[in-house]
C-alpha cells in the first residue's frame, strides 16, 4: 500500500508489456544462435533461431490480444522443442523415446529456455484468459510429450519435469496477478463509491441549509409583507415596521444563502458569515413576534459546545417557528433548553391547533436528520391540551458523522 492507502499499482503498463518481451528474447536467441553454431543442419538451425525470436515478439500483443498470443507462442515452443538443432543431426532413431543419447546432453539437450511461453501463461492468466492458456498449454504439452514417446524427438524425463514445473509456477502467478488485478479493481470502486457518497452527503447538507435558511426567511417576509398590505391605510406607522421587517430578513437570508453555497466557490474564499449559534438563537423570535406570536425563550445552554451541536439546535428551533407561524395559528411558542451535562434537550412549545406538522415533510426530515447525524433524537406530536411540540435532544459530544 502507498502511503495515502491505495495499493501499489506496480511498473507501468509499457514496462509491463516491454519487459517480457526484452528478457524472453535475451534468454532465447542466444541460446538458439548457440546451438545453431553447433548443428549440422542450417535450415533447421535456422528455423529454429526463427522460432525463437518470434515468441518474444508476439509477447508485445499480449496486452490487447492474451489469448491468441498464449496460443500462438505455445505452438512455437513447441514446435522450437521438435526442431533442436542440436539433436536434429543424430536422427531420432539413434536416440530412443526417453534415451539420453548422444545429444540429450550435448549443446541442444536443453534446448533455448521456453521463456515466452512462461511470460504469455502468466499474462493470459492475469488478462482472465486461463482458458486460452489452459488450452493451449496442454495441446502443446501432449504433443511434445507424444513426439517424445514416439521417440521423434530427444527430450530427457528430468527436462520434461522440470518444464512442467516452471509452467506450474507461471499458472500461479498469472492467477497471482489476477486476483490482485481484480483486488485492485474493486479498490478502486469502492473509492469512487465512497467520493460519490460524500458528495451527495454534501448535496443534501447544503439543500438541508437552504432550506432551513429560505423557508424561515421566506414565511417571514410573506407574513410582514401580508400586514403591511392589510395595514396600509389604516396604520401606516405599522405598514412601515413590516417593511423593515421585511428588509431585515430578505438580508440576513441573502447573507445566510452566500454563506451556505460559499463551500462551492472555487477559489475556494470562506464564507461572508460564520454559521449561526446559540448566540444568534434569540433572534429566530423576530419573525415570529412580527406574525403576532409571542415567543419566549427559557434556560441557557453551557458555554463551548461544539459548532456542528450549536447549529443543529439553532436549525432546528428555526424549523419548528417556522412551522409554527405557517400552519399553528397559535399566539405563544415556547422554546426550552435544558441541559443535564451530557446531553442539551431543545423544546418547542405552541398552543396552536396541534397541527403544526402534520405529516413528515422535508422540514421534519431534515430536523430528524440533524438530530440523528449527531447522535440525537428528535420527537415531535400534538400535546393532549391543545397545541404541538418538537423535542430534541443532542449530545455534548455530538459531531457530523
Amino acid at each position: 500500500m502507498s502511503e495515502r492507502g491505495a495499493p501499489w499499482r506496480g511498473p507501468g503498463p509499457t514496462a509491463r508489456l516491454v519487459v517480457p518481451a526484452v528478457l524472453a528474447f535475451v534468454a532465447q536467441v542466444p541460446s538458439a544462435l548457440w546451438q545453431a553454431t553447433h548443428s549440422s543442419r542450417p535450415a533447421i538451425a535456422a528455423v529454429a533461431v526463427a522460432l525463437a525470436a518470434a515468441g518474444p515478439v508476439l509477447l508485445l500483443a499480449a496486452r490487447r490480444h492474451p489469448g491468441p498470443v498464449v496460443a500462438a507462442v505455445a505452438a512455437i515452443a513447441a514446435a522450437s522443442t521438435l526442431l533442436d538443432p542440436a539433436t536434429a543431426a543424430a536422427g531420432p532413431a539413434s536416440l530412443g523415446p526417453w534415451s539420453p543419447g548422444p545429444g540429450s546432453f550435448g549443446p541442444g539437450a536443453l534446448g533455448p529456455p521456453p521463456f515466452a511461453l512462461l511470460f504469455a501463461v502468466v499474462a493470459a492468466v492475469a488478462r482472465g484468459a486461463q482458458r486460452w492458456a489452459l488450452l493451449s498449454v496442454a495441446t502443446a504439452w501432449t504433443v511434445v510429450v507424444g513426439a517424445a514417446a514416439a521417440g521423434l524427438t530427444a527430450w530427457s524425463p528430468p527436462r520434461l519435469l522440470g518444464a512442467t514445473l516452471l509452467l506450474l509456477l507461471a499458472f500461479g502467478a498469472g492467477e497471482f496477478l489476477r486476483t490482485r488485478r481484480a483486488r485492485r479493481v474493486s479498490w478502486a470502486r469502492e473509492q469512487e463509491e465512497l467520493r460519490r457518497t460524500e458528495e451527495q452527503r454534501e448535496r443534501m447538507r447544503i439543500a438541508r441549509e437552504l432550506h432551513d435558511v429560505l423557508a424561515h426567511s421566506l414565511s417571514s417576509i410573506a407574513v410582514q409583507a401580508g400586514v403591511g398590505l392589510h395595514l396600509m391605510d389604516s396604520d401606516p406607522e405599522r405598514s412601515r415596521a413590516a417593511l423593515a421587517a421585511i428588509r431585515s430578513a430578505s438580508t440576513s437570508a441573502l447573507d445566510e444563502v452566500r454563506s451556505v453555497i460559499g463551500v462551492l466557490r472555487a477559489d475556494g474564499e470562506a464564507p461572508l458569515r460564520p454559521a449561526p449559534g446559540l448566540d444568534r438563537l434569540r433572534e429566530l423570535g423576530g419573525p415570529a413576534a412580527a406574525a403576532g406570536i409571542d415567543v419566549h425563550f427559557r434556560g441557557t445552554a453551557p458555554e463551548g459546545l461544539p459548532a456542528p451541536v450549536q447549529l443543529a439546535v439553532y436549525r432546528i428551533v428555526q424549523e419548528a417557528l417556522t412551522n409554527v407561524v405557517r400552519h399553528s395559528g397559535a399566539t405563544t411558542a415556547d422554546v426550552t433548553l435544558d441541559d443535564d451535562g451530557r446531553a442539551l434537550r431543545v423544546a418547542v412549545t405552541d398552543d396552536g391547533a396541534g397541527s403544526s406538522v402534520t405529516e413528515p415533510g422535508s422540514g421534519l426530515l431534515g430536523m430528524r436528520e440533524r438530530a440523528e447525524l449527531l447522535g440525537g433524537t428528535i420527537s415531535t406530536g400534538a400535546l393532549p391540551g391543545g397545541g404541538f411540540r418538537v423535542e430534541a435532544v443532542l449530545p455534548h459530544e455530538g459531531q457530523n458523522r
